[in-house]
């Protein structure tokens, strides 16, 4: 702690799991995310940990069902097409509460796609992935110390709320190397409390049971409201973001991971033309900062979305302005943007934006009659008098 280092994105991955208490890790090889097995591989046992090159994706996370079940800190990772193969094993974990860390290094798709970096993972990543009512923890680092600390936090979530937790990050971010800081003292797995819920030594205690289904009538909609009450929560409560040169924002620059790095370059490029320019930068992509947003779209006149997908993330962002203003969309599908081709979209937004409505001045009551003249009350006219009756009266 306090001591820059220099590392390369998936070793400092694999180190911040190592520090953050994690004991077990299965994987399979895939690019671009195969250091971090490797450093796994002589690393972990080292701290007197497991690793496990297993036959397949498949067998990897059923492993890792295995080792969650006991409350061990366990971690595997992988690349796209790795994950999909992953996502029955994650959905059972997810049916099971147990809580574990994961960790994408998206690269092209779909299919085998290529091994460029994408961000086209976004929808499978933040809705879950597999199948039924469930969702993971997903944060989204755009630097090599962020990949380095955020495995803690991934952690401490995973156990607070009993879920999966991933890092959802991309073949720029793993492959790139800067310095990193840990800005945590490593965890001992010895000092952790037992939850009550692990499987182990069964001897003098009660039964435990670890499962992700419930077959009685009526008892999976039961877990899943449970779940829904713990989803609800999460939104409340462990929301994170970063946003800069948002106050005076009339346009609000939106992206995530290393887009939010390449737009951070185009936002300093408008401001430096005099454009009033912003960044708003998701890192819980679930759960997503759809107040945060929403709030920001009140006092801005525009949003601009970049992302390394056809326009996945996009969706999310319009569903927090619901409506609000504009969302525009620079979408690089596999492709990685320059920081002055995405200033040219920013540009190109900015003017595109309709004129700011100037506040209508406040009407006041026009007087009636000739100005300067106080308008005179029309003299009253003498009636006619009254006939007398007959009889004297007055009708």
């Amino acid at each position: 702690m306090g001591e820059k280092i220099l590392m390369k994105g998936n070793e400092a991955l694999a180190e911040g799991a190592i520090r953050a208490g994690c004991r077990f890790f299965s994987g399979y090889p895939i690019t671009p995310q195969n250091e971090v097995p490797e450093y796994m591989s002589w690393r972990l046992p080292d701290e007197g940990g497991t690793f496990i090159q297993a036959e397949s994706e498949v067998a990897a996370i059923n492993m890792i069902y295995g080792a969650a079940s006991t409350g061990m800190r366990c971690m595997t990772s992988s690349s796209s097409p790795g994950i999909s193969l992953k996502q029955e094993g994650i959905s059972y974990c997810a049916g099971a509460d147990l809580p574990f860390f994961y960790a994408n290094v998206v690269r092209g798709g779909p299919g085998l796609g290529n091994i460029a970096a994408s961000q086209g993972d976004y929808h499978q990543s933040v809705r879950g992935g597999g199948h039924g009512d469930y969702r993971v923890l997903v944060l989204a680092p755009n630097s090599v110390d962020e990949m380095a600390n955020f495995p803690k936090k991934c952690y401490e979530l995973a156990f607070r709320y009993r879920m999966p937790s991933m890092i959802l990050a991309d073949g720029i971010l793993g492959q790139m190397m800067e310095p990193v800081e840990f800005k945590f003292e490593p965890v001992d797995p010895k000092s952790f409390k037992e939850a009550g819920w692990e499987l182990g030594l069964a001897a003098g205690r009660r039964k435990r049971i670890v499962r992700s289904y419930d077959l009685r009538e009526g008892e999976l909609e039961k877990i899943n409201a449970a779940r829904l009450k713990k989803y609800r929560e999460i939104e409340e409560k462990e929301v994170l973001f970063e946003a800069k040169q948002c106050d005076d924002a009339e346009l609000v620059v939106v992206a995530y991971g290393t887009s939010s790095r390449i737009a951070a370059a185009a936002v300093k490029m408008a401001r430096d033309k005099g454009l009033k320019v912003g960044l708003f930068r998701p890192i819980t992509l679930w759960p997503f900062p759809k107040k945060q947003l929403a709030k920001l779209a009140e006092k801005s006149r525009k949003f601009l979305v970049v992302e390394m997908s056809m326009g996945q993330f996009v969706d999310d962002v319009r569903l927090a302005v619901c409506g609000r203003i504009e969302v525009d969309l620079y979408a690089r599908p596999a492709g990685i943007p320059s920081g002055e081709e995405t200033f040219a979209a920013v540009e190109k937004s900015y003017k595109s934006m309709t004129p700011a409505r100037a506040a209508a001045p406040a009407k006041t009551a026009k007087p009636k009659g000739k100005p300067g003249r106080p308008r005179k009350k029309p003299a009253k006219k003498a009636g006619r008098p009254a006939k007398k009756t007959r009889k004297g009266g007055r009708r």
